[in-house]
C-alpha cells in the first residue's frame, strides 16, 4: 500500500517490509541489541513498561539527555547505528520526500503488556527540531495500538494500529506530535516471524 499523510509531515507507511525484510530485520536486530536490552527506570523513579537498547546514542531516562555510555545502566559505550539499518532509516524518509542521517537508534522491545506513555521526542539538537528532521519508526511483531496527538498535549488523539512490516515518519510540522503506544495486542505478530511481543525502531538525528 501507499503512504498515507496523516496530518502534514506524518507519514503513515503501511506493509513497508516484506515479510522476509522483516525476519532478516528480527535477526539483525537481535544480534546487535539482543544482549543489551534492559528496563530502563524513568526519573519519576517507576520502571517504564519495555525494554531498550540505543544505538549510535544513548538515551538516559533520568536526565532526558543523550549520551555516550549508558550510565544510567551499566556504564557500558553504545554500539554504532549499523549502516545497512540506518540507510534502510533514510530510504523510509526518502520515500515521503524527507532527509534524515540518522546518529540514533531506539531499540524497544514490548511484551504483552508493553506500553509508553504519551510524549514528545524532543531531546534531540534543538537545532535539528528547528529544522524538522524526521524521526522514523518501524514495526515488528504484535500489534501496537498508537496514539498521534498534536504539538499540545491537550490536543486530540488519532488511534490506529500499527502492524509489523508498518513504518511512520514524524518529520516538519508534525516532528513535536505528541504520540504513544496504549496497549500491544498479543498473538498478532506473524508466525512466520517467530517473535513474541513487539520490536520498534526508532530512528533519529541528533547531530545538526
Amino acid at each position: 500500500m501507499a503512504e498515507m499523510e496523516l496530518f502534514p509531515g506524518a507519514y503513515y507507511l503501511p506493509d513497508f517490509l516484506s515479510s522476509a525484510v522483516q525476519r532478516a530485520l528480527r535477526q539483525r536486530v537481535e544480534a546487535v541489541a539482543g544482549p543489551l536490552f534492559y528496563t530502563p527506570v524513568h526519573r519519576s523513579g517507576h520502571p517504564m513498561r519495555l525494554r531498550l537498547c540505543c544505538l549510535g546514542q544513548h538515551w538516559n531516562a533520568q536526565t532526558y539527555a543523550y549520551e555516550p555510555v549508558r550510565s544510567d545502566h551499566d556504564g557500558a559505550p553504545v554500539p554504532p547505528v549499523p549502516e545497512d539499518l540506518a540507510a534502510l532509516a533514510r530510504r523510509i524518509a526518502q520515500a515521503v520526500g524527507m532527509d534524515l542521517r540518522p546518529d540514533v537508534c531506539l531499540v524497544n522491545h514490548y511484551a504483552e503488556d508493553g506500553r509508553l506513555g504519551v510524549h514528545q521526542d524532543k531531546d534531540e539538537h534543538p537545532a535539528t527540531l528547528r529544522a524538522g528532521v524526521p524521526i522514523v519508526s518501524l514495526s515488528l511483531g504484535d500489534t501496537a495500538a498508537f496514539a498521534l496527538g498534536g504539538v499540545r498535549r491537550s490536543d486530540p488523539f488519532t488511534r490506529f494500529p500499527l502492524r509489523s512490516g508498518d513504518a511512520l515518519v514524524l518529520g516538519g510540522p508534525a516532528r513535536l506530535r505528541f504520540h504513544g503506544v496504549t496497549r500491544v495486542h498479543p498473538g498478532t505478530g506473524p508466525a512466520s516471524l517467530g517473535l513474541t511481543g513487539r520490536y520498534n525502531l526508532t530512528f533519529r538525528q541528533n547531530a545538526p
